[in-house]
């Protein structure tokens, strides 16, 4: 461990590491990016390593000589062939080029910040630790955003494909932009031909619908267990989860029974009864910590002014949980429109799916795989938009109400 302290181990050590990193990385981005052959080479650890090397600060704390001249030596060798990333010989100049500098520019510049203050000689624990963590941090970064960013690069470059280009390499991600607005060819057709708008009206109707009953429940429901005195008030409050916590897929044969015994499989008026049974639980946990939080004498003030608990409710605690309910009916809404299970089980008339149930129909044989991907990336787009939009605003409701006062 005592080794591992010094200057001249832990910054190779952690450039070698890193520069697989980042190999790994730029290979990864170049081949969705280009459809040519990129992949990390195990020569990306003696470049990191000669990086970290480099990006050692001197007695001044500064390394920028060292660092232009280790990149400059490393960016030749790599044009030169001695490279961190494997390059399809068949590649455009351009890619290889490309691939070798964003691999030199982004090793030096995270390990620019990684080694910050780490010098040749002794360090200490405190700056050890500290450079050990900027590294995982990084790296978690990166690995993240990749599980993120990738399925949806791919869903979206498969979607903007024509079949004879798909048909030609399945893994060749990069785009004809020479076809112009006919790369939008996909979502043309899946509106036209699937009558995939009314997949996405039925699902927002629901999606609202859903949102407007959980409320209409939660809303009291919550409230009587933040406020009110009732026997059994300590075991509902603790069991309103529990509801929540049963795998759906347990529930989903009794509710398959009893909606077709009561004819309500195959229509929408069982869809939005049956989906805010999934949804109020939550919503009635997640709004009690918040009424909990609110002041209690504003409300009592309210009750000795003569008005009655159900227009105190209306007047005074509804307008202060503006946030917490924003919060709640947009988690809801995502819920309801990305709910699968429950619409695949219930509905069989394509007149009549939701989104989800609509997307589920497209996979087949007899269904261009474009088209399946273009219809998912109509189904991502709105609530991702929604989510990014109010997420500010989504925190501050659901945090709100975590201190009282």
């Amino acid at each position: 461990m005592k080794l591992l302290r010094l200057g001249y181990v832990t910054a190779p050590l952690l450039g070698a590491l890193w520069g697989c990193v980042i190999a790994t990385t730029v290979a990864v981005a170049m081949s969705f990016a280009t459809g040519a052959g990129f992949r990390p080479s195990w020569q990306a650890l003696p470049w990191g390593a000669v990086m970290g090397l480099a990006c050692l600060r001197g007695g001044r704390g500064t390394a920028v000589l060292p660092l232009a001249v280790g990149a400059v030596m490393l960016l030749a060798a790599g044009l030169a062939g001695v490279s961190p990333i494997a390059i399809d010989p068949e590649a455009a100049l351009l890619a290889r080029w490309s691939g070798t500098f964003a691999t030199v520019l982004f090793s030096g510049l995270g390990l620019w910040k990684i080694l910050v203050k780490v010098t040749p000689g002794k360090l200490t624990r405190h700056v050890f630790e500290a450079a050990v963590i900027r590294f995982l941090t990084g790296f978690g970064y990166i690995f993240f955003t990749a599980i993120v960013v990738i399925p949806f690069y791919v869903m979206v470059m498969t979607s903007l494909k024509n079949q004879a280009a798909l048909v030609q390499n399945p893994l060749d991600f990069s785009l004809d932009l020479d076809q112009g607005l006919g790369l939008f060819r996909s979502y043309v057709e899946l509106m036209r031909d699937y009558d995939f708008g009314s997949y996405l009206w039925t699902s927002f109707y629901v999606s609202v619908l859903t949102v407007l009953i959980t409320l209409a429940f939660a809303i009291p429901g919550a409230y009587a267990v933040a406020r009110l005195r009732f026997r059994g008030q300590t075991l509902f409050s603790r069991s309103i989860l529990l509801i929540y916590m049963v795998p759906m897929i347990v529930l989903a044969l009794p509710i398959y029974i009893a909606f077709s015994m009561t004819g309500l499989r195959n229509t929408l008026f069982g869809i939005v009864l049956i989906y805010p049974v999934t949804t109020i639980p939550v919503a009635l946990y997640m709004l009690q910590g918040y009424f909990r939080g609110l002041p209690s004498e504003v409300e009592e003030a309210g009750l000795m002014d003569g008005l009655s608990r159900l227009r105190v409710i209306w007047s005074i605690t509804l307008p202060l949980s503006l946030p917490a309910l924003a919060s709640v009916s947009l988690y809801v809404f995502m819920i309801a429109w990305n709910e699968f299970l429950l619409a695949f089980m219930l509905l069989d008339d394509p007149g009549k799916f939701t989104l989800t149930r609509g997307i589920a129909s497209l996979n087949s044989s007899e269904v261009p795989r474009q088209h399946l991907m273009a219809g998912a990336v109509i189904a991502t787009l709105p609530i991702m938009v929604l989510f990014l939009g109010l997420e500010r605003f989504m925190t501050k409701g659901l945090t709100a109400g975590s201190v009282k006062g």
